[in-house]
């Protein structure tokens, strides 16, 4: 169910039908890639559907991105249609992107039949279906993109198949039990390709029902929660922080919730416990990336934390800690986390990692050397097998939930006026987690305009990207071979970690 209408499984399936032949008529073929940058609604639902029913690619394009950045994923994934909601289908449709065709969709109000119903041209076209004999899908063809930064400071697009897409679902159905009673509430945007294997995907699989929230902030997730009996939901530390902080919100207003889920960073263990004393039951924590898909482990579902650990890894996968060299370490011993398939000969045969990044052939060789999916995540397991994550690929921030790359910020910031030089960092914020700063170097006579400064990055960067606040120094801390040294950062500035 979403906002504009409430669906039975009979009911999405033919919507989903639809969906499919009025893609195939704006011209989706398999093996073709459709971009779509929609609010968490019924349309956003099927278009999704639709696609895996053709057995082209899915992307999605966060609504919130700055024009550049939505530019760049679509020629980066080679998108030949866009399905977007109207403002962002006027603003890419000038934007000079190379996307073959940029279609509006716009959720409607409900009707009198409560199903709800959309407008303009992506309405026409599901009216307008023509009856299509669909192709018989390939499960292990690439299916869909699941767009993460790295070390360019432009983000590449891990590839994964509908057998991918379907697998981390039916192993959280399995070894949680999850069956038809499951109402499970999602607040994170769909346009995230791990949100559509954890809601629609992992429902149906138990044969439950599943909540699809158009709020992100605490009073909207707690008005769903209370309104639709929500069994399961999923939120970022920060929200958590804001629940339990608002004295409007009150432990009866999640009285039908069974569990809570965290991820997307670290919940201090300190805020665990206060979401636990307020609403009278347990944080689960996870840990997860897009590569994987989604969750590697979690914990259980009943008063199963270990301190400082993100649960334990799923049953089909089989995490190992390894060192520089390649070699395994101990249980307690710190190392990178990889990732591979299970030896249990119950699961063995099930996982597959990511088919790549697409048109990167050595970050693809290097992600999945020796069979492992190599995270570029530092951590330990401990004697019990609950993992235990350091250090977030190295230079990320995690603001509210959401991830930052400082070479996105870099790329960008660099250019700004007045910039020779620069670093972008995170400093530890009781509510978002980490909060975005930056370092800058200028240029000889150049003066410190950080109003101009921002407004160049609100330009080219999504608002959650954009620094907080700017620190100006004579010189940021270089090693002999001229790269920052960013260890010395906080401390140059007068930030503490």
């Amino acid at each position: 169910m979403t906002r504009s209408g409430r669906w039975s499984y009979a009911e999405l399936d033919l919507a989903c039908d639809r969906a499919a032949a009025a893609l195939w008529a704006l011209g989706v073929r398999p093996g073709q890639v459709l971009a779509t940058s929609l609010p968490n609604d019924l349309d956003a639902v099927i278009a999704f559907h639709g696609v895996m029913r053709i057995g082209a690619i899915w992307v999605g394009i966060n609504r919130n991105l700055a024009t550049p950045e939505k530019q760049y994923l679509l020629d980066d994934s080679g998108a030949s249609l866009l399905l977007a909601e109207p403002a962002v289908a006027d603003q890419l449709s000038s934007s000079g992107s190379g996307v073959r065709r940029v279609v509006a969709a716009a959720t409607g109000d409900r009707d009198t039949t409560g199903k709800g119903g959309a407008r303009g041209e992506w309405a026409e076209a599901l009216a307008g279906a023509p009856n299509v004999e669909l192709v018989p899908v390939d499960p292990l063809a690439p299916a869909g993109y699941a767009y993460t930064s790295g070390t360019t400071g432009y983000p590449k697009a891990a590839i994964h198949s509908q057998h991918n897409l379907l697998l981390p679902g039916a192993v959280i159905v399995e070894t949680r039990g999850y069956g038809g009673a499951l109402r499970k509430g999602d607040c994170f945007p769909l346009t995230i390709l791990n949100m559509h294997v954890l809601t629609t995907l992992l429902t149906a699989r138990a044969g439950g029902c599943s909540v699809i929230m158009d709020r992100i902030d605490a009073e909207g997730v707690a008005e769903w929660i209370r309104r639709e009996q929500v069994s399961v939901w999923n939120g970022p530390p920060a929200l958590l922080h804001s629940l339990a902080d608002r004295i409007d919100i009150s432990a009866t207003d999640f009285a039908s919730l069974d569990e809570v889920w965290t991820g997307g960073g670290d919940c201090p263990e300190a805020l665990r416990e206060r979401f636990h004393a307020k609403f009278g039951m347990p944080v689960c924590a996870t840990y997860g990336l897009s590569e994987a898909p989604t969750v590697v482990s979690i914990d259980g579902r009943v008063a199963d934390h270990r301190e400082g650990a993100s649960g334990r890894p799923l049953p089909h996968l089989d995490v190992q800690i390894l060192a520089d060299d390649g070699s395994h370490v101990p249980p307690g011993d710190t190392g990178e986390v990889c990732v591979g398939a299970s030896t249990d000969p119950t699961w063995q045969s099930a996982y597959r990692p990511m088919l790549g990044y697409l048109g990167r052939p050595e970050a693809t060789a290097t992600a999945l050397a020796g069979g492992f999916l190599h995270t570029g995540d530092i951590g330990f397991i401990d004697v019990d097998g609950f993992l235990h994550i350091r250090d977030r690929k190295s230079l990320l921030i995690i603001r509210g939930g959401a991830n930052v790359y400082p070479a996105e910020i870099e790329r960008v910031l660099g250019e700004a006026p007045g910039v020779a030089a620069c670093a972008a960092f995170g400093i530890p914020d009781a509510r978002l987690g980490e909060r975005v700063v930056a370092a800058i170097e200028l240029q000889p006579n150049a003066v410190a305009d950080t109003a101009a400064i921002t407004e160049h990055c609100l330009a080219h960067l999504a608002r959650y990207k954009v620094p907080e606040e700017f620190r100006v120094v004579a010189r940021l801390p270089r090693n002999a071979m001229g790269k920052i040294v960013r260890s010395e950062l906080s401390t140059l500035v007068g930030w503490g970690r």
